[in-house]
């Protein structure tokens, strides 16, 4: 893609990455059982050039970065329980920091099965609901926000269900996280970033986030970014209803940007050319999408647990993504550190010779973009009227949703390329998305993004999209791929549109898990050494502040 290839120079990104682990799963006596679980994972410094901001910005980030370490507490409380208590009965270091890689202790790259003696399943509800509480309970309760994505589910003293609203229980917590937004919002030269930072302050202590949501998208021309509060719905596996607390803090690359954005504005024609019946794409996506490129500084959260977010697209609200639209942020030096250690071995070991230089950044970029922009295509609300396609779905919305946007994203790619809009050989794109797989796929069945990536392997498996070659690599093959994106993407919109459950979960329960050939051939990734994704060493230290 013309666009990023002028972009892309040795000095873009300033990482510097610590050392890379390796070695295989089984245990030898150089690596024990923790040594391989932690080799997962490989180690990148978070940083960025800091020259251009200017003072005021400068003295701002250690305030967002404390605020960010407040919602990482408040993550730990939602996914598990009570942090100190957990870490302090864990004797072995190793062990201890694996636990806190995977805030708990159960392994989030691989399905969420516990690594610590004598610890059980993980509660699909996490720390969001009761253990004990069943769904004939839940659906009895006449408890009005027992939906909503900022209540715990507890028990009075009666033993019966009752809500506890996250500002309520974080009392405390918010009340000083709002103080610091309050802090870095004095600081703030730009008049977009100081209100969305007031506004997000007062959310905090309210659990009302629409009116911040709506001054964040109104926010064209800040040169740092915080996203912060309980954001994403993933934790919640019983249901999807509980929103989980997160925070990134970002430094935007305001040259790139600017030649990103004009993407969104292709989004309502795209969506009229959508492969589905047209009731299910009546929706009219918001006219002012915007796209823009940032390096990220900190993570913590939901972001920071398990496999790492390289791409934001939010707000999550469909009322603000109806009336603006969303925005897609995209990590630059985060899907740089992935693609350089993760995603380059894993084609040099299973993508045929001939096709690996198709394998590109520039591809893997655009992709990752091109998917969070594809979030605001479709249909946000079911067609018969009946309430909004979250709710519909449930604990399988998440994955569906992440497999819509893998596949629209694609389709966004070839009518752009059509259109002239998109530079260079659909090879590049197409044979990096089958590379992506293999990266997202070992994210494991706990990820909605590799639940996603199971489903759309094994569907484009059905349609000979690819095939396994005797050297055991794959080839790709564009035609039939092309095929069974337009299939497979018009099977995930109707489902979403019907808000037809029972179908979601056929296909999940079908299609959603790792046959014996591809195990085998991730397993050959794990005894190359190839880790499976990035942890970050970060904060004011690491950036010089």
């Amino acid at each position: 893609m013309k666009l990023l290839s002028a972009f892309l120079g040795a000095g873009a990104l300033l990482l510097a990455f610590g050392c890379q682990p390796s070695g295989p799963e089984t245990e030898t006596p150089a690596m024990t059982r923790i040594d391989s679980l932690l080799s997962k994972y490989v180690q990148v410094r978070l940083t960025t050039d800091l020259n251009a901001l200017s003072a005021n910005e400068k003295q701002m980030i250690p305030l967002l970065i404390k605020a960010g370490e407040i919602m990482d507490r408040c993550f730990w409380y939602g996914a598990y329980g009570d942090k100190d208590a957990f870490l302090a009965g864990i004797p072995d270091e190793k062990q201890r920091r694996f636990a806190e890689i995977n805030y708990g202790p159960w392994d989030r790259l691989d399905g969420n099965a516990p690594f610590i003696d004598g610890v059980g399943e993980k509660p699909k509800g996490a720390n969001f609901y009761p253990l004990d509480m069943t769904a004939e309970e839940f659906d009895k309760a006449n408890l009005p926000d027992k939906t909503s994505l900022y209540t715990f589910l507890r028990r009075n003293e009666s033993g019966e269900l009752m809500t506890v609203p996250f500002h309520v229980q974080f009392k405390a917590e918010m009340e000083e996280a709002s103080a610091l937004l309050l802090q870095a919002a004095a600081l703030a030269e730009d008049a977009g970033l100081k209100k969305y930072l007031e506004l997000r302050a007062d959310a905090l202590l309210t659990d009302n986030y629409q009116p911040s949501d709506l001054a964040w998208m109104d926010m064209k021309t800040n040169g740092i970014d915080v996203v912060i509060g309980p954001i994403e719905s993933y934790e919640d596996q019983l249901y999807g209803y509980k929103a989980s607390y997160e925070c990134f803090v970002l430094v935007k690359d305001k040259e790139w940007s600017q030649r990103l954005a004009k993407y969104a504005a292709f989004l309502p024609e795209l969506q009229k050319g959508l492969p589905v019946p047209d009731k299910y794409k009546q929706e009219k996506p918001g006219a002012d999408a915007d796209l823009n490129a940032y390096d990220v500084i900190y993570y913590a959260g939901d972001c920071n647990s398990g496999s790492k977010t390289i791409a934001i697209n939010l707000p999550n609200d469909e009322q603000v993504q109806l009336s603006k639209g969303a925005r897609r942020l995209q990590l630059k030096n985060a899907m740089r550190a992935k693609f350089d250690n993760i995603m380059l071995p894993i084609t040099r070991t299973l993508i045929t010779e001939d096709q690996r230089k198709h394998v590109t950044f520039d591809a893997f970029f655009s992709n990752t973009m091109f998917h969070e922009v594809a979030h605001g295509l479709g249909i946000k609300n079911t067609v018969d009227q009946k309430g909004t396609v979250r709710e519909a779905l449930k604990e399988h919305y998440s994955a569906l949703e992440e497999g819509k946007a893998d596949m629209l994203g694609l389709y966004m790619i070839r009518q752009l390329h059509q259109k002239g809009e998109i530079q260079g050989d659909l090879k590049d794109y197409y044979i990096t998305f089958m590379a992506g797989i293999f990266r997202s796929v070992r994210f494991g069945a706990s990820s909605a993004h590799g639940k996603a990536n199971m489903i759309r392997f094994n569907f484009f498996q059905e349609y000979g999209a690819f095939e396994r070659l005797e050297d055991s690599t794959y080839r790709v093959n564009i035609e039939k791929l092309e095929q069974a994106m337009d299939a497979l993407s018009e099977k995930i919109l109707t489902l979403q549109g019907d808000g037809d459950y029972a179908g979601v979960t056929k296909l999940v329960d079908e299609k959603g898990k790792i046959g014996p050939q591809l195990q085998a051939d991730l397993d050959r990734l794990r005894v190359a050494g190839i880790p499976v994704d990035v942890v970050f060493e970060q904060g004011t230290e690491v950036l010089g502040l």
